[in-house]
């Protein structure tokens, strides 16, 4: 009787011991995202970033098409866009061959035209495809920020989400890769260090240094002549001091204006001017 139970006793230990030297189950992990680069471009600028983002993530890629080709002459697009502004003209679009629908985060790109985004862009919009999705607008720009243009999808859109958005001046396009490997780091799309930017400090009277990054910044570009700087807020970051400077003149009114002095001894630039 004893050696049964002893017998007993050491099958239990054994299958105790079975049990806890058995591995977990690995927990399941968390489905990839599934990305759509969607962009509009006439000069070919904005389709630069896009295919850099699908590069780097792997997503499918698709251009908005308008059934009417467009010119790609400057001065032409520009009066174009105008007209089509002034008469709020939708373009008819191509269709597109993805369904927005089946993806999870939507890279939402386009140029800027009068401030916000072009008006073939504005017919998709306005077909409500992105109603209810995840989008990270950007946009390239002569001297405009994303931030009008990103204002406008969230007004335009039901319930849209946009975690980041960014936008890139035609002129700085060879510092476009830092930009964009920041915004997929920051949304686990990418592997690195993700850089979270402080907000700028509180505007205050400009010191000498600061009016003369200012002006140096805006020096190259005619629209910004005349421009007078008023305040100044700033943000240290890994490359260097970013500015925020409220100043008037130039392009008229009050603006904002975006300055990135770097490390070392390189020209400050401005990154955008959000009016």
């Amino acid at each position: 009787m004893q050696m049964k139970k002893l017998f007993m006793m050491l099958m239990a230990g054994m299958l105790v011991t079975a049990c806890a030297s058995k591995p977990k189950a690995e927990e399941a992990e968390e489905p990839a995202k599934k990305v759509l680069v969607l962009y509009y471009s006439v000069t070919n600028t904005t389709k630069q970033i896009a295919e850099y983002i699908q590069q780097k993530t792997g997503a499918d890629i698709e251009a908005i098409q308008t059934v009417e080709e467009l010119p790609t002459d400057y001065q032409e697009l520009l009066q174009l866009s105008g007209k089509m502004r002034e008469s709020n003209t939708l373009p008819e679009l191509k269709p597109l061959a993805h369904n927005v629908a089946d993806y999870d985060l939507i890279f939402f790109g386009y140029p800027i035209w009068f401030g916000t985004y072009a008006q073939p862009v504005k017919t998709l919009v306005a077909s409500g495809v992105l109603n209810g999705k995840t989008v990270v607008p950007f946009c390239t720009s002569g001297s405009s920020g994303v931030k009008e243009s990103a204002e406008n999808l969230k007004k335009d859109v039901p319930n849209i989400n946009i975690p980041e958005s960014f936008n890139v001046r035609a002129s700085l396009m060879d510092k476009m890769p830092a930009t964009v490997d920041r915004v997929l780091i920051s949304l686990g799309l990418m592997e690195g260090e993700n850089e979270v930017l402080a907000d700028y400090s509180a505007q205050q009277a400009p010191t000498a240094d600061e009016t003369a990054i200012f002006d140096a910044a805006i020096s190259t570009y005619p629209m910004m002549k005349g421009a007078k700087v008023i305040s100044a807020g700033s943000r240290t970051t890994s490359k260097g001091t970013d500015y925020k400077f409220v100043a008037e003149g130039g392009m008229g009114g009050t603006m904002d204006v975006y300055v990135t002095k770097e490390n070392g001894d390189v020209a400050p630039y401005f990154t955008a001017v959000d009016r």
